[in-house]
């Protein structure tokens, strides 16, 4: 393996691993990952959607401008689709009726008991007040889509070294060095992809902190009622985001959708969080859940006002930032790694990208510099 690279990028997870494959074959790049292999945290334990209306504003742009690669992958690039459809219900109970509007103006549509009864024949029609129904979310496959850009930077002569976690950064005469315990390895740009490490990672850099904040999200896999077709359902949460529930790999994938605010850390399920998301289920569905097939939990990075960091550090010389995606980090991978690319490269953003709505100063980590 080589040791000198145009550009090294620290986090191997959706974000690093996307970006990595947007650089090549312009630039060359290494990929060092802290795990054994790649995607371990966050990317790894995602259940994600394609959902244009979801998150911040930049998020909603930066998603929308994702939909054509989603849509039309490059050629080569996956051997199956990378979204089947879905669509999203909501559920509202008397405690959540003014958050109906809401939904409403992102493109939910009422639906009827019936139409709720027909997309899940097991619910409780008295468990809530009204629903919306959007039919457009769609299912992404988090791990087809994350190994298309593997393969796409391994093929354009990239290199990825996994159980490498930088313990040490340090500059001069242009050219940052890496310490590993896989070695050292040097680079002119350094990329922050280190999800909820990227602060820890800023640090070691001697960059100032942004004030990301990890949030743990639980999750629970049971089984379907026997004999219940269960493919179909919709993604279905509760109005205020209480909790949701979607089919995953044959199973019930079910969440808090919790938020908790933790330290970096490989994180575990919140057994109390799960519970109560149980509870919720049963509630409005008529299903009697008396075990878990599984449980994990990801983490989720947030910047103080929610948007990403994407940009170079204003104060540290090539020191880039790419974090606090806050859980929509899939979603919108194919639009930020080319912003991102555009940004390392200085050059212009992608136009669609632009006609979205984002810009770079929104995303620029220059906004905690005030």
């Amino acid at each position: 393996m080589s040791t000198s690279f145009d550009v090294i990028v620290i986090g191997a997870g959706i974000a690093g691993a996307s970006l990595a494959a947007e650089l090549q074959p312009g630039k060359s790049v290494l990929m060092l990952e802290m795990e054994e292999r790649a995607g371990y945290h966050s990317t790894g334990r995602s259940a994600a959607m394609y959902l244009p209306t979801y998150g911040p504003a930049m998020i909603q742009a930066l998603t929308r401008a994702s939909g054509g690669f989603f849509h039309a992958p490059p050629s080569g690039f996956a051997d199956a689709p990378l979204l089947s459809p879905r669509g999203e219900l909501m559920l509202v109970d008397e405690a959540h009726e003014a958050e109906a509007d809401a939904a409403r103006a992102l493109g939910l549509k009422d639906i009827s008991i019936a139409e709720v009864r027909r997309l899940l024949p097991i619910v409780r029609p008295e468990s809530f007040r009204l629903a919306l129904f959007d039919p457009a979310g769609e299912d992404i496959d988090v791990d087809l889509l994350h190994q298309g850009f593997l393969r796409r930077l391994r093929r354009a002569g990239g290199q990825v070294q996994c159980d490498a976690a930088a313990t040490g950064l340090d500059y001069r005469a242009g050219r940052w060095t890496v310490t590993t315990r896989a070695g050292n390895f040097q680079a002119s740009v350094i990329v922050n992809a280190a999800g909820a490490w990227a602060d820890e990672v800023a640090k070691l850099a001697g960059a100032r902190t942004v004030g990301l904040q990890p949030k743990r999200r639980s999750a629970a896999l049971v089984s379907p009622p026997e004999g219940v077709d269960i493919s179909r359902w919709p993604l279905t949460f509760g109005a205020g985001e209480t909790f949701y529930f979607k089919p995953m790999g044959g199973k019930i994938m079910i969440s808090p959708a919790d938020a908790t605010p933790v330290e970096p850390h490989d994180a575990w399920a919140d057994d109390m969080k799960i519970a109560e998301a149980i509870e919720l289920y049963q509630m409005h569905m008529d299903h009697a859940i008396t075990r878990l097939d599984h449980t994990w939990a990801g983490l989720r990075n947030f910047a103080p006002d929610g948007e990403p960091v994407v940009g170079y550090d204003p104060q540290v010389e090539g020191f880039f930032w790419l974090a606090g995606q806050g859980g929509y980090g899939i979603q919108t991978s194919p639009a930020l790694s080319r912003t991102a690319a555009a940004l390392i490269c200085h050059t212009d953003l992608p136009a669609d990208v632009i006609a979205e709505g984002t810009s770079a100063a929104a995303i620029s980590p220059r906004r905690f510099h005030a």
